[in-house]
């Protein structure tokens, strides 16, 4: 059962910087990535090197480029990313969780609510084809909505539309909020990036992330490649088998290439064909980060969370964009990336049959 899609011009192939050469697209797509990186580190805003590649990966896709970014990188960039943020995961993670996990429970099961209202509500108007909405506007797991989507006969460029540009909105509204809660003092800081590091841990952590990537990518778990990685570095480091050693300039290169990645998927023609969703889909994003907002508030008064914390906490996705954020912050990282992985877990098992449900009723 298959709804045909209205038919949309798709934008000639090979225009604009799409005429260059994948190396020449690359020649452009770096320099600007620097520039925008340059700015955004200068003015003090966190995660400079994650939001600056993006905003020119889009430049470059919105203008016609082809290149992506390859998926042996992006394996490897997850897997770090992971491992990075596992080493932040403490026993007193743990003893915070265990008084409060109703109410954090709560939250999670909160956000993946009012997402899928949402979709179903744009939906129920008819403002998207058949079910896409409900796939598109579901708070994370994107690898997974987008395999559900196309089986369920929704459309596949409109469902990673709307994940994409909700993965930015959401990136870019925790930066800046990030940014005006940093001090002068903080502002100020300076990063050694080629710090001297243990060898040996240094390898041990990237033998076991790699070895977790390939089981999560074996398993087709989805998310499993950075997923796996973060479970067994998290048990391992609060066990203490594992001291995780990452060198800055790694962390740093690999926050880049998370920015191509995200950037770069907004080519002219998915903006094209998404053209009718766009102000339906801002909406929807803008209600689910507002709402996010009011779950943060209620973290803050009920357990205690400092605000920086919460919001980050509560922010709907993405998990490995919100880590890198979270990691250039002054906030209690672990508490961030623990409800942050417990919302990506729940949205993993039961947003396909949620969504299934919901579709089968608009």
């Amino acid at each position: 059962m298959r709804p045909e899609h209205p038919a949309t011009p798709s934008p000639p192939e090979n225009a604009g910087i799409g005429r260059l050469r994948p190396a020449l697209q690359w020649c452009v797509l770096a320099p600007l990535s620097l520039v925008f990186a340059a700015i955004l580190e200068t003015i003090g805003l966190p995660a400079g090197l994650l939001i600056g590649p993006m905003l020119a990966g889009a430049l470059v896709g919105m203008n016609g480029g082809t290149i992506r970014l390859p998926h042996q990188l992006y394996f490897c960039v997850q897997f770090i990313l992971a491992m990075m943020i596992a080493g932040s995961m403490t026993p007193a993670l743990l003893v915070a969780f265990s008084g409060n996990w109703p109410l954090f429970l709560a939250v999670v099961l909160a956000v993946i609510g009012v997402s899928t209202l949402c979709g179903w509500i744009m939906t129920r108007m008819r403002i998207l084809p058949g079910t896409t909405a409900i796939w598109g506007s579901s708070a994370g797991a994107a690898s997974t909505m987008l395999l559900m989507a196309d089986a369920y006969g929704a459309d596949a460029r409109l469902v990673a539309f709307m994940q994409y540009l909700r993965v930015v909105f959401v990136a870019s509204a925790a930066t800046l909020v990030a940014h005006l809660w940093v001090t002068g003092a903080e502002v100020s800081a300076t990063t050694d990036w080629f710090a001297p590091i243990a060898g040996f841990p240094f390898l041990a952590t990237l033998a076991v992330g790699l070895a977790g990537g390939f089981l999560g990518k074996v398993l087709r778990l989805p998310g499993g490649i950075f997923l796996v990685p973060f479970a067994v570095g998290t048990v391992l480091n609060i066990t203490g088998t594992l001291t995780t050693e990452l060198p800055r300039w790694l962390i740093a290169l690999c926050s880049v290439m998370l920015g191509w990645n995200i950037g770069l998927g907004f080519t002219r023609a998915i903006l094209a064909h998404a053209r009718r969703a766009l102000v339906p889909t801002v909406i929807s994003i803008l209600i689910l980060m507002s709402f996010s907002g009011l779950l943060a508030a209620l973290l803050i008064v009920a357990a205690g969370i400092d605000p920086l914390t919460a919001y980050l906490a509560t922010s709907p996705g993405g998990i490995d964009s919100i880590a890198v954020i979270a990691t250039s912050s002054n906030v209690d990282v672990s508490f961030v990336m623990a409800l942050q992985t417990v919302r990506v877990l729940i949205i993993t098992m039961l947003g396909p049959a949620l969504a299934r449900f919901v579709a089968d009723r608009a």
